[in-house]
């Protein structure tokens, strides 16, 4: 295990799962609290704060999510212990507060798995070749690792083994494919496409024969031994956004082992408490230290909506923010020109946590008007409108989904809608011209026009256009997303 001293227990069946990793030294595996300890300027202390709020955000707000759905047995949002896959057959609501900007096109399944012991084996039914499906596998820095789902394996039936790193063990019979995991943790949203309302009892069935299995028990024997439990800090909305959060980003530091890469950044973490043997605590610095750390935080924060702001116009930041260890490496150099791309991760966590990767989603996002002021339909009337067979170009299906600027969450309406997306085609009210104009706006626009009505808030707001499957015209910006207009 990493750095939380966790016991790695022997494995009874060795042949299926591999040798155990090398016992590894208190001194090689963890800073210790002495070296955390070193004499440290304010000015010192706020930058590494800063630097670590940035690199650090995703995985706060991933905590989050861990502890709502399977630490805090009493949370509403409460999906089972690790290792379990919990399915829902019904859409999102506005009750649904664990994760900002959720959609409401794919009842999800949910689930976290730890596979510090051992693989896990996800297995997928057959499905029909027009419904899309995906589990997205997410690691504890919520880099989308890989994919099963229509789009990367196919909508045959499959099973797929899910492993550490550096697992060494033998590729059992009937798997299709061994998916590596830098992180011995991971979170999957599992998305199966919905038709209409009277689809849902299918995409019941399919949920039904998703199954999550540890590998003993995928292969007929008992689960290995259990490690020692984990003390999970007690989370606190909030406090993602102030130093409380390096509570809960000093947790997951010691969750994971750092790449190579990162082994330096990790040592000055340590000179503010993060990562090392001891629990982090503002109030073992002094005042002034206390200060320049909470500062560097505010500095972190800011960053990170300043990037937002200043790429608020680029309907393809989404295919830009999201994907692997290596994608978003590349993407932080090519399309951002800067060498690291742990903003890039912040923002996409702030603003989409657990977005799909590019290839397999993209999300133009409305934050603002034609003319490019902030949304509010407290003062203003929008209208969107496509043209006549000027779609979003999309391999599975799109929708615009809309939701509160304040909350991130969908709103109440008086009819219970959030989206409006391609399989509601049929219903829209069509122009003379064929195009289709979506109205905005928070007072229904009339009943004639209520099928393309997308009920806003009575206050700020934001639309994102999902695009499932996107083609390469979407992809590199030959088709572009119509712009937002007001209308009073």
């Amino acid at each position: 295990m990493k750095k939380l001293g966790l016991i790695l227990s022997l494995f009874a069946l060795v042949m299926f799962f591999g040798c155990t990793k090398e016992e590894t030294t208190e001194t090689q595996k963890q800073v210790t609290s002495t070296e955390s300890k070193q004499d440290i300027t304010p000015a010192e202390a706020k930058a590494i704060a800063k630097e670590a709020y940035v690199y650090g955000f995703p995985m706060v707000v991933n905590y989050k999510t861990m502890y709502m759905y399977v630490v805090n047995e009493q949370s509403p949002e409460y999906k089972g212990p690790f290792n379990h896959l919990g399915c829902e057959s019904r859409l999102y609501t506005p009750e649904d507060k664990a994760v900002v900007t959720p959609n409401a096109d794919t009842p999800y399944c949910m689930l976290w798995a730890d596979i510090s012991r051992e693989p896990v084996v996800i297995s997928v039914p057959e499905m029909e070749p027009e419904r899309y499906y995906s589990f997205q596998l997410i690691d504890l820095y919520t880099h989308n690792f890989a994919y099963i789902g229509t789009l990367t394996t196919g909508n045959k039936a499959g099973k797929y083994l899910i492993a550490e790193s550096d697992w060494q063990g033998v590729k059992p019979d009937g798997i299709n494919e061994v998916i590596r995991c830098e992180t011995d943790y991971f979170f999957s949203v599992v998305r199966t496409q919905l038709f209409n309302a009277g689809d849902m009892e299918s995409v019941k069935a399919i949920q039904d024969a998703y199954d999550l299995k540890p590998l003993s028990v995928y292969m007929g024997h008992e689960a290995s031994v259990s490690s020692s439990a984990i003390q999970f800090p007690e989370w606190k909305e909030g406090e993602q956004f102030d130093a409380s959060a390096f509570t809960y980003l000093d947790f997951m530091l010691n969750l994971v082992t750092p790449v190579d890469e990162e082994k330096e950044l990790m040592k000055r973490f340590a000179k503010i408490g993060l990562g090392t043997d001891k629990t982090f605590d503002i109030n073992s610095f002094s005042p002034e230290i206390a200060d320049a750390i909470k500062a560097g935080v505010t500095d972190g924060f800011k960053e990170i909506e300043t990037f937002i702001a200043s790429h608020a116009k680029d309907p393809l930041a989404s295919a830009k923010i999201f994907g692997t260890r290596e994608f978003l490496e590349n993407s932080a150099r090519k399309n951002y020109q800067i060498d690291k791309f742990y903003v890039l991760r912040s923002v996409a966590a702030h603003m989409g946590l657990y977005g799909n990767s590019g290839a397999e989603a993209i999300y133009p996002t409305y934050l603002q008007d034609s003319e490019g002021a902030p949304l509010n339909t407290a003062e203003h009337k929008y209208t969107l409108t496509f043209q006549k067979d000027v779609l979003p170009p999309v391999k599975a299906f799109w929708s615009l989904t809309l939701y509160d600027g304040q909350t991130q969450l969908f709103i109440h309406n008086p009819l219970d809608r959030y989206l409006l997306n391609s399989t509601m085609m049929d219903q829209f009210v069509k122009e003379e011209d064929g195009s289709i104009i979506f109205y905005v706006q928070k007072d229904s626009p009339g009943k004639d026009k209520e099928t393309n009505w997308l009920p806003a808030p009575d206050g700020p707001l934001y639309m994102v256009l999902r695009l499932y499957g996107p083609e390469s015209d979407a992809l590199v910006g030959k088709w572009t997303p119509p712009k937002l207009h007001k209308t009073n």
